[in-house]
């Protein structure tokens, strides 16, 4: 019997595990990759790329530990009076247990409501930046910092017009961290930003977003808007937080949410810190907010307008009405005009003029540049202050009592039927008794004026730069061969041009 035979089959399994590895170490690296050799080529890359994602791993922790101090938690009481009610709350039961008799008159019952909100602490004296709907009416303010310590605060003022308020903590404190104030207009649309607050209560809670628009307005939650829309995620009780850059400088205050169901959809609404700074300022100042007015009104313009204005791009403010002694009238500002830039401060729309002119110095001059009839003019306008004025409604009858007769309606093809305005019409519509116009009682559907939005009531005083004084200027221009007719209408005390087209 051979030998070998004998042998284990062990023996042979270890001599081919040696010659393999030897064959390995042995090999020659070829041009070509091979399956035994994917598993070692993945292993090269984690490590290369190791450093770089352990660099970026803490990036926002880092920031976050600097920042998540400045930002407070504000708890708030409040006085809330209700109408105390009767037996189950009805007049009926109350009268029949009272044997028919009136019950005795009752005063208001109170009862405290609790309140909670975010802030952000902008100097080391105990300044905060919040929101005005977080303190509005509010009896005590508590403030609770990231380490816990708790104070006492008062508001020293605020603006519902932009929902900024400022509060001061009460009392000695040491070693406050502040907030650096950042440039808001710099910001860029899709860059990083960091909102911290205290969510439902949850104290010291940072979410990740990015910047998903600028500018965001019309959305009725404050009188001046210009928020910074974001996705980074904010709920109820965020409101006064902070909206960081990646610089670690606040840019933003939290302020309000876009939702259906009441929590985070993706959408939440910061006023710019450029904005919020400005209010701070007047309200430490004077203790109120001093804004700029004009005396015009205004509007966007839309890509008919902008046809019918030979505008193009389509950007700045169409000026529909200026108002008599208003700055903008004695500073030669015409109906018609189209603002591009204040201050050479380019001029996107209607409520960024608002805004910018709200944000004027009340007695302070303005350079305007304006867009007149094709050419680009410069006017000096010396800005006043803007006073909240509510204007009585006037009485459309005669002063005889007995309502006008109106005059003979007039048709034509753009679907708008018109008669001449009465002395009571004019009176009505804040007009004066030698201005022209006529007034539209129908509109025909699905014409011309229909699409272009006009309605019953609406008082057409311009059509194609030529003054409608009555209803012999309504039929000239409206009986011309034209594609279309660019008015100024006249709706409920305010002015806006639209474009009729065939």
């Amino acid at each position: 019997m051979n030998k070998r035979s004998h042998l284990s089959p062990i023996y042979f399994a270890a001599v081919g595990v040696i010659l393999f590895a030897c064959s390995l170490g042995s090999a020659t690296p070829s041009s070509s990759s091979t399956a035994q050799e994917t598993p070692q080529q993945v292993p090269q890359a984690t490590r290369a790329a190791t450093p770089q994602l352990e660099s970026f791993r803490y990036e926002f922790a880092d920031l976050a530990d600097k920042l998540i101090p400045t930002v407070v938690s504000i708890q708030t009481e409040a006085t809330i009076k209700e109408n105390a009610r009767g037996f189950f709350g009805d007049d009926f039961f109350d009268q029949f247990f009272n044997f028919g008799q009136p019950r005795q008159q009752q005063k208001p019952r109170e009862r405290k409501q609790q309140g909670q909100g975010s802030g952000v602490i902008v100097s080391s004296s105990g300044r905060i930046l919040t929101n005005n709907h977080v303190v509005e009416g509010v009896d005590q303010i508590v403030v609770t910092l990231s380490d816990k310590r708790e104070f006492k605060a008062k508001v020293v003022g605020t603006d519902e017009h932009t929902d900024v308020a400022v509060i001061q903590i009460e009392g000695e404190v040491k070693d406050l961290p502040v907030a650096v104030l950042g440039n808001s207009d710099a910001l860029r649309v899709g860059e990083w930003v960091i909102a911290i607050g205290n969510p439902f209560g949850l104290s010291q809670t940072v979410t990740k977003g990015i910047v998903s628009a600028k500018g965001v307005h019309n959305r009725g939650i404050t009188n001046y808007e210009s928020f910074i829309q974001t996705d980074a995620a904010i709920n109820p009780g965020n409101s006064g937080g902070g909206l960081f850059n990646l610089s670690g400088e606040l840019i933003g205050i939290n302020s309000a949410i876009l939702s259906r169901s009441g929590g985070f959809q993706g959408i939440g609404f910061a006023i710019p810190v450029n904005l919020a700074r400005s209010i701070m300022s007047d309200l430490l100042a004077d203790g109120k907010v001093s804004r700029g007015w004009l005396g015009v009104s205004i509007q966007d313009l839309n890509p008919s307008l902008a046809k019918a204005l030979n505008l193009n791009p389509a950007k700045g403010a169409l000026i529909n009405e200026v108002f008599e002694n208003s700055p903008a009238e004695k500073g030669g500002i015409k109906a018609g005009d189209l603002v591009r830039s204040i201050n050479g401060k380019a001029v996107e729309d209607a409520n960024d003029l608002r805004n910018t002119v709200a944000a004027l110095r009340p007695g302070e001059a303005a350079n305007f540049e304006i867009l007149r009839e094709g050419k680009t003019i410069t006017l000096k306008i010396n800005i006043a202050l803007r006073e909240d004025n509510n204007l009585a409604g006037a009485d459309p009858k005669s002063k005889d009592g007995k309502k006008e007769a109106p005059a003979e309606a007039a048709k034509n093809e753009w679907g708008i039927q018109a008669v001449e305005l009465t002395k009571a019409q004019k009176k009505e519509a804040g007009l004066a008794e030698s201005s022209g116009g006529v007034l539209v009682v129908s509109v025909a559907e699905k014409s011309p004026a229909d699409k272009s939005g006009l309605k019953n009531g609406d008082i057409i005083l311009v059509a194609n730069h030529k003054h409608i004084l009555g209803l012999k200027e309504f039929n000239s221009v409206f009986g011309e061969n034209t594609k279309a007719i660019l008015l100024l209408v006249r709706r409920a005390g305010a002015q806006f041009y639209t474009v009729l087209e065939k």
